[in-house]
C-alpha cells in the first residue's frame, strides 16, 4: 500500500475527562517535517501538557482541522462520534482498547479506517521504541508511589532525630511489570522499605535490581508474551490466603496486576484490608478493569476499615508533560515504520509489528 503524495499528520485534542496528554510534541514535529510531512494541530490540543499552539507552529506545524488528515494521532480511545469525523482511508494511531471497545473497532472497519492500536504492538526487541504501554506504565508506576507517600500519614524514609528514630514505611507492590518496577524503584528512592511480588518467579531478579526485596508466596503463573496467565481457582484461593497473611505487615500496598482483555484479578481481599493497620494505604492501579482490591471503587478515594484505598484511572495524564513526550516518541517510531523516506505512506502488512498493531484495515486476518 503506497500513496503518491506526502502525508498530512493530524494531532487532535483529547476530549476524555481528565486526559491532559497530547499525541505529538513540538520537538518531534520537526523530526516529521524533515520527512516532508505536514503536521496539522487541532487548536488547543497541547494545552493540557503545557504546550501552547505557538510552540507547535514554531516547530513547523499549522493549526487547522486535524481530523481530516491522512494520519490521525490520538491518546485515548476514540468515541463513535470521533470515528464519524474521520474520512474513509484515514490511518488512526493511538490507544484503541481493541479487546473491550468492540463497537468502536467495528465502526472503524465499517468506515474504512486503517487503525493501529499501540497496546497491540508486539513486545519484541525491535519494537521497544514503539512500546507505549511500557512508556506510560513507567509514568503511572512513578506517580502511584508518590500518591501513596502523599496519602500515608507517616514518613516513607527512616529518620533519626533528637526525638527518636522513625522506622521506614513498608511498601508492597503487587505485580512486577514496568509499572510495578517503577513503583518499587520510586518507593525505594523515597526511603521506604520496598518489597515486590509477582506470580512470575523469573522477575524476582528484576525486583531485586531496583533495590527491593522479593516476597515469595510459592505461586507461579507464567503466561505468553511476558504477561501473567490467569490463575486457576485453586491457585487463586491459595494466593489470596498467603497474600492476606503477608499484607497485614505493610503500610502501603500498590497493585498493578492486569490480564489483557479480562477483569483485573482480585489480589487484596476485604479480609486483607481488615488486617492492615489503621492509616495504611492501598493504591490500586487496575481500577479501569475492576481493580485488584475487592473494596476498590474505580476512580475514587475511599476509607474502609481505617485504610485509604485510592483507585486513580489515568495516572499518566497527571504527569502530561513527560507522559506526552514519551508517548509522542512511541508514535513517531511507529509512523516512521509505515512512512517511507519520501514522506509517503508505505504500509507493509507482512511486517509482524505492523500486522500485530493493526486492528482495522488490510492486515492479514483483519476484515
Amino acid at each position: 500500500m503506497v500513496t503518491e503524495t506526502p502525508l498530512t499528520i493530524g494531532v487532535v485534542k483529547e476530549t476524555k475527562p481528565g486526559e491532559r496528554r497530547v499525541a505529538l510534541v513540538p520537538k518531534l514535529v520537526q523530526r516529521l517535517a524533515k520527512r516532508g510531512l505536514r503536521v496539522v494541530l487541532e487548536p488547543g490540543a497541547g494545552a493540557g501538557a503545557q504546550l501552547p499552539d505557538d510552540l507547535f507552529v514554531e516547530a513547523g506545524a499549522e493549526t487547522g482541522d486535524a481530523w481530516s488528515a491522512d494520519v490521525v494521532l490520538k491518546v485515548a480511545p476514540p468515541s463513535i462520534a470521533d470515528i464519524e469525523r474521520l474520512k474513509p482511508g484515514t490511518v488512526l494511531i493511538g490507544f484503541l482498547a481493541p479487546l473491550s471497545n468492540l463497537d468502536e473497532i467495528a465502526a472503524m472497519r465499517k468506515a474504512g479506517i486503517t487503525a493501529f492500536a499501540v497496546e497491540s504492538i508486539p513486545r519484541i526487541s525491535r519494537a521497544q521504541a514503539m512500546d507505549a504501554l511500557s512508556s506510560q506504565a513507567n509514568v503511572g508506576g512513578y506517580r502511584a508511589a508518590l500518591l501513596a507517600a502523599q496519602r500515608l500519614p507517616k514518613f516513607f524514609p527512616m529518620l533519626t532525630t533528637a526525638a527518636g528514630t522513625v522506622p521506614p514505611a513498608k511498601v508492597l507492590v503487587l505485580g512486577a511489570g514496568v509499572a510495578g518496577l517503577q513503583a518499587l524503584a520510586t518507593a525505594k528512592r523515597l526511603g521506604a522499605q520496598a518489597t515486590g511480588y509477582d506470580v512470575r518467579p523469573e522477575v524476582a531478579e528484576q525486583v531485586r535490581s531496583v533495590g527491593a526485596q522479593w516476597l515469595d508466596l510459592g505461586i507461579e503463573a507464567v503466561g505468553e508474551g511476558g504477561y501473567a496467565r490467569e490463575l486457576t481457582e485453586s491457585e487463586r484461593a491459595e494466593q489470596q490466603r498467603r497474600l492476606t497473611e503477608a499484607i497485614g505487615g505493610f503500610d502501603v500496598v500498590i497493585t498493578t496486576a492486569l490480564v489483557p482483555g479480562r477483569k483485573a484479578p482480585t489480589l487484596v481481599t476485604a479480609e486483607a484490608v481488615r488486617g492492615m493497620r489503621p492509616g495504611s494505604v492501598i493504591v490500586d492501579m487496575a481500577g479501569e478493569t475492576g481493580g485488584n482490591c475487592e473494596l476498590t471503587e474505580p476512580g475514587e478515594d475511599i476509607v474502609a476499615h481505617e485504610v485509604t484505598i485510592c483507585s486513580p484511572l489515568n495516572l499518566p495524564a497527571e504527569m502530561p508533560v513527560h507522559a506526552s513526550e514519551l508517548y509522542a516518541r512511541n508514535l513517531t517510531e511507529l509512523l516512521e515504520l509505515i512512512v517511507n523516506d519520501d514522506g509517503r505512506l508505505a504500509i507493509d502488512f507482512s511486517d509482524e509489528v505492523v500486522a500485530g498493531a493493526c486492528v482495522a484495515g488490510r492486515a492479514e486476518g483483519v476484515e
